[in-house]
């Protein structure tokens, strides 16, 4: 395990719970690796959390994939509130952001189910379709796995106020 800078403003940190339940939530992420000519390249992405990693699919090839075989060290950054407040000139924000290590998946029974869970997220009511779509295209598909390291979440210092004066 590495040694993670720790946040600045902890009073706005957010709980592990409260962390996790923005991942289980949201259906979008973006997920930063050490690109091409030291360039950090960032794409985003649609993903699963599940059993406390994060599991996103991608095509065989390409620039993300290039990345990932260089440098197994990536970021990932999970937006739940973005709430621009022009007259107080800030922005009512919650978000989390994940470092850790990934790995393309291999083994076709945990690819399965990774697949599979993706279906249950993103097409509840489309199941027996979308396991035909796995069947169709299981030999093209990569799956990755993103093993958290270290996970912080953080929001405005105004929502951290409106929450401890309902709390009072």
């Amino acid at each position: 395990m590495h040694e993670f800078r720790e946040m600045r403003r902890k009073n706005q940190a957010l709980s592990l719970e409260e962390c996790e339940a923005i991942l289980y939530a949201r259906s979008s992420g973006i997920l930063a690796v050490a690109g091409d000519n030291d360039y950090p390249y960032t794409v985003p992405l649609s993903y699963i959390y599940h059993d406390g990693k994060i599991f996103f699919h991608s095509a065989r090839t390409g620039h993300k994939l290039d990345a990932i075989s260089r440098n197994d060290k990536v970021s990932f950054c999970v937006i739940d509130q973005d709430h621009v407040m022009p007259q107080e000139y800030t922005t009512y924000f919650r978000s989390i952001v994940v470092f850790g290590r990934v790995r393309v998946l291999e083994d076709e029974r945990e690819k399965r189910e990774v697949l599979e869970k993706l279906i249950a997220k993103y097409s509840p009511n489309y199941v027996q379709g979308g396991l035909q779509e796995v069947d169709k295209f299981f030999p093209h598909v990569c799956l990755i796995e993103l093993a958290i390291e270290r996970m912080t979440g953080k929001e405005a210092i105004e929502l951290v106020r409106m929450r401890d004066e309902k709390e009072s």
